[in-house]
């Protein structure tokens, strides 16, 4: 057994210039949606098959890793 397993696997959600766009920084996975829900929902699906039939522990994960989920998003301009 590997010492050091990952237990959660990243992703950033940014807005694209007509759907969010949702990418993993630990495996090549990569979609997008129409709103943050369906790219979130689009996400976890495509992890799970990107994951599904893998060695989880060959590719450094943990059983049943984690998505955290980081989104980049335009700031505010405060009013006065």
């Amino acid at each position: 057994m590997k010492e050091h397993l990952q237990h959660t696997i990243k992703a950033f959600i940014r807005k694209g210039e007509k759907y969010y766009v949702a990418e993993c920084l630990e495996v090549p996975v990569v979609t997008q949606g129409k709103t943050i829900d369906e790219v979130v929902a689009n996400l976890k699906e495509a992890v799970e098959l990107h994951l599904e039939g893998e060695d989880l522990e060959e590719i450094g994960l943990a059983p049943n890793p984690t998505l955290i989920i980081t989104m980049e998003t335009e700031p505010v301009a405060s009013v006065a």
